[in-house]
C-alpha cells in the first residue's frame, strides 16, 4: 500500500439476503486485506474475499459478545496501522442502530481513513420481505424507526412513548423481542389502541424467515406461543394489516425448506442460487472435493502428442477445466485442437467447452455414457485414436465399447474426486435434530462420501429425510448403500434436479 495507515471500510452487509448487497459494498470486500463480520452479516459474503484475507469474527448475539465493542473498535484501529486494508460488515446499514458512528469517531481520533458504505437495513426490507410497506398513502405517510433497547447507561429515556402512542406513523423497533412486552406495555399506557396491528419477522429477507402478526393486545401471547426469538423486527401500525395481501417471500414453493447440497463447493453455486430463489435454505455440506491429478504427467504427454488423435472426448465439466487448465499451463492454446472431432456429455459440459469457442461434434440425447456409444455408433471409429480426459475413478464401460468399435482409447486421469468432511459435525447435527429436510445427490461420489461421514445409525439419521438423486447411476449407488432415492431428476441435470424437488414439494404440500 502507498499510505502507510491502512483504510478502514465501515460496510452494511444488508439484512441477510446475500443479493441485497451493494456493488461498492462487493468490490470492498474484494479488495480488503481483513474482514471483521459480526453475527448479522451472512457468511455468504465471505466468499467475495481473498484467498489469503484475514478473515475475523466478532459476532455480537444478545449478550454473548465474541467480542466487546471496545475491543472491536480497537482492532479496527490496530489493523488499519498495520497499513491493511479493513472491510468492518455490519448487518444492516452501519449508521441505523449499528454503531458504526461509535467506530467512525474513534477510528478518526486514532488518525485512521475511514468510509462508510451504506446498507440495506432491516427497519425496511424484512417487512417488505413479509409483504409489509412501511408506508401507504390509504394508511400512512411516514415512519419511525426507534431501537428496541436503549442503553442502560443512559440517564435519561429518550424514548417519547407518548408521541409513539399518538403518532399515525409506522414504529418499527429494532432488537426488542425480549423487551416486546415492555414496548407493548407502553404504547396502551401512552394511549395507543388495543387492537392496533402488530408484525413481528424474524431473519427477514432470508430462507429462515419467520413472520407472527396480532395486535398489541395479543401479539405478546402469540410471539410466546410461536417460540420467535431475536434477531427479529417488531412493526406497529395499520399497514400491518396489508400483509395478508401483499405477502410474496414466504408463499414461494420451497419456502422453509432446508436442502442439503452435497455437491463440491465450487460447483454448488448453480444449484444453491436456483434453489434460493425459489424459497429454500441451502446447507452447502459438500461431501467431495475436485483436486487436479495427483499425476499429471500422462495427461501432459497426450497433450504433447495431440497430432496423434482424431477424437477428444470429455464427460463433464471437470474434464474441460482440467483439460484446457493444463493446456494453458503447458503454453499451448486451443489452435492444437484444430484438427479434433469433438463429443460431450451434457449440455453443460458442450456448454463448457463452447467458452473456449469449440462445437461439440457429438452430443448425446441424454446424459449417460451409454447415449455417448449409442452416438458413436452412427461413426467410423475403426482405428481412430480418442482421448478420454476424465475422473481417476469412473466408470469403464465407454472406453470399453468405444473398443469394441474398433476405437484406441487412452483413458488419462484429468483430476481426482477426494472426501471432504469438513461439514461432518455439522451435518450429523443437524440430521440428529431433525433440521433437514432433503439431501441433494449429484454423483454416486457424493453418495459415497456422505454415507462415510454418518455413523452405523445413518437409516435412523435419513429417516423422514428426502432423497432427491440427479440420475440412475447416482441412484444405483445410493441404493447399493442401503439408501432409496425419492426422487430422480429427469434429464438428468441440476434444472431437472431443481424441477423434480419442485414437483416433490407441490404434490406434498397440495
Amino acid at each position: 500500500m502507498t499510505d502507510a495507515t491502512g483504510t478502514v471500510y465501515l460496510i452494511g452487509a444488508g439484512p441477510g439476503d446475500p443479493g441485497l448487497l451493494t456493488i461498492r459494498a462487493k468490490e470492498c470486500i474484494e479488495s480488503a486485506d481483513v474482514v471483521v463480520y459480526d453475527y448479522l452479516a451472512s457468511p455468504f459474503l465471505l466468499e467475495y474475499a481473498r484467498q489469503e484475507a484475514e478473515i475475523i469474527y466478532v459476532g455480537k448475539k444478545g449478550g454473548d459478545h465474541t467480542l466487546t465493542q471496545d475491543k472491536i473498535n480497537l482492532l479496527l484501529v490496530d489493523k488499519a496501522k498495520q497499513g491493511l486494508s479493513v472491510a468492518r460488515l455490519k448487518g444492516g446499514d452501519p449508521f441505523v442502530f449499528g454503531r458504526g458512528g461509535e467506530e467512525a469517531q474513534l477510528l478518526l481520533a486514532h488518525g485512521v481513513q475511514y468510509e462508510v458504505i451504506p446498507g440495506v437495513t432491516s427497519a425496511i426490507s424484512a417487512p417488505a420481505y413479509a409483504g409489509i410497506p412501511v408506508t401507504h398513502r390509504d394508511h400512512t405517510s411516514f415512519v419511525s424507526f426507534i431501537t428496541g433497547h436503549e442503553n442502560p447507561d443512559k440517564r435519561d429515556s429518550s424514548m417519547q412513548w407518548d408521541i409513539f402512542a399518538k403518532s399515525n406513523a409506522t414504529l418499527v423497533f429494532l432488537m426488542g423481542v425480549k423487551n416486546l412486552a415492555n414496548i407493548v406495555k407502553n404504547l396502551v399506557a401512552n394511549g395507543k389502541p388495543a387492537d392496533t396491528p402488530v408484525a413481528l419477522v424474524r431473519w427477514g429477507t432470508t430462507s429462515q424467515q419467520q413472520t407472527v402478526t396480532g395486535t398489541l393486545e395479543t401479539i405478546v401471547e402469540v410471539v410466546n406461543k410461536a417460540g420467535l426469538k431475536s434477531p427479529a423486527i417488531i412493526v406497529v401500525g395499520h399497514v400491518v394489516s396489508l400483509r395478508k395481501e401483499l405477502a410474496w417471500f414466504d408463499k414461494k414453493p420451497l419456502f422453509g425448506r432446508r436442502i442439503v447440497i452435497t455437491r463440491a463447493r465450487a460447483q454448488a453455486s448453480g444449484l444453491v442460487s436456483q434453489l434460493t430463489k425459489l424459497g429454500a435454505q441451502c446447507l452447502e455440506i459438500p461431501t467431495i472435493k475436485i483436486i487436479p491429478a495427483e499425476d499429471t504427467a500422462p495427461l501432459k504427454k497426450a497433450i504433447d502428442n495431440l497430432n496423434h488423435y482424431d477424437w477428444l472426448v470429455l464427460t463433464s465439466v471437470n474434464g474441460v477445466k482440467f483439460f484446457f487448465d493444463t493446456l494453458f499451463d503447458m503454453g499451448k492454446d486451443v489452435r492444437a485442437l484444430g484438427h479434433l472431432k469433438f463429443a460431450c456429455i451434457g449440455p453443460v459440459t458442450k456448454e463448457r467447452l463452447a467458452d473456449y469457442g469449440i462445437i461439440s461434434d457429438i452430443l448425446p440425447e441424454t446424459y449417460r455414457a451409454e447415449s455417448v456409444i449409442d452416438a458413436f455408433s452412427h461413426m467410423d471409429m475403426q482405428g481412430k485414436k480418442v482421448l478420454l480426459p476424465r475422473a481417476k475413478v469412473a466408470r469403464t464401460i465407454l472406453p470399453e465399447e468405444l473398443i469394441k468399435m474398433g476405437a484406441s482409447v487412452d483413458e488419462v486421469t484429468a483430476y481426482e474426486t477426494i472426501l471432504c468432511d469438513d461439514g461432518k459435525e455439522t451435518l450429523i447435527s443437524l440430521l440428529t435434530d431433525q433440521k433437514i429436510d432433503a439431501v441433494t445427490f449429484t454423483s454416486s461420489s457424493t453418495v459415497s462420501n456422505f454415507m462415510s461421514l454418518l455413523t452405523e445409525d445413518a437409516a435412523k439419521l435419513l429417516k423422514g429425510v428426502t432423497i432427491a438423486s440427479i440420475g440412475p447411476i447416482t441412484s444405483d449407488t445410493a441404493r447399493a448403500l442401503g439408501i432409496e432415492p425419492d426422487l430422480e431428476a429427469d434429464p438428468f441435470t441440476i434444472p431437472g434436479l431443481v424441477n423434480e424437488l419442485l414437483s416433490y414439494y407441490s404434490d406434498k404440500n397440495s
